[in-house]
């Protein structure tokens, strides 16, 4: 009785190892930008720094959760006067608020890919953000690629004269491309992540 117990409980845990979501490291190459609008004619931005912690398996979706921390300092856009205008007080207010961070833990299979159903926390506000993207494996690596649509004075990005919209539009376009190769202890409940340095906005 005690060995079919035991044998039982063995299959269970090779069972639940065989469907674990997968612990995936970032690599060098991944990038974190946006898009926006300003006088009517769209710049691209990108954050140079930012942590990934992604577990990510399609057939268990369940177990898949996605945790990104950016630093908002590291926001360039190719203009220094801008770079400096939207570190300020008035948008990403850097000093107070150093971090950002999306955390996603419900995940949607569509017909193009997949939807992430997250919390962005920004400027000290959490809101839900969906982010549709795509999971392409390559062997034993994979990339991790998106989109997420949102505006910014939901999120208290834009004080003073800079809630206008007149200058600069509310909507904001997130884009990513994460490098992913399998992180060394591949678990669903693992943190590996990478901090990735060095990215530029193109365009």
């Amino acid at each position: 009785m005690l060995r079919s117990l035991l044998s039982a409980l063995l299959l269970l845990c090779i069972a639940e190892a065989a469907t674990a979501a997968t612990a995936w490291r970032t690599d060098p190459g991944s990038e974190l930008g946006f898009r926006a609008s300003q006088g009517g004619a769209e710049f691209a931005g990108a954050f140079t720094k930012f942590t990934a912690s992604i577990v990510f398996d399609e057939k268990d979706l369940a177990g898949s959760r996605f945790d990104v921390r950016i630093a908002t300092a590291s926001a360039v856009t190719k203009d220094a006067d801008r770079d400096g205008i939207l570190k300020g007080e008035d948008l990403f207010h850097v000093a107070k608020y150093p971090e950002a961070s999306y955390v996603a833990t419900k995940f949607r299979k569509t017909a193009q890919g997949y939807i992430a159903d997250g919390q962005l926390q920004l400027r000290g506000v959490t809101r839900p953000v969906a982010v549709t993207f795509t999971f392409t494996r390559t062997g034993a690596a994979a990339t991790l690629a998106g989109t997420a649509q949102l505006k910014r004075l939901d999120f208290g990005v834009g004080q003073g004269d800079w809630k206008s919209t007149d200058s600069v539009a509310n909507e904001v376009k997130v884009v990513f491309t994460l490098k992913l190769s399998p992180a060394a202890s591949a678990t669903r409940t693992s943190r590996n992540a990478a901090i990735v340095v060095g990215a530029t906005p193109r365009g």
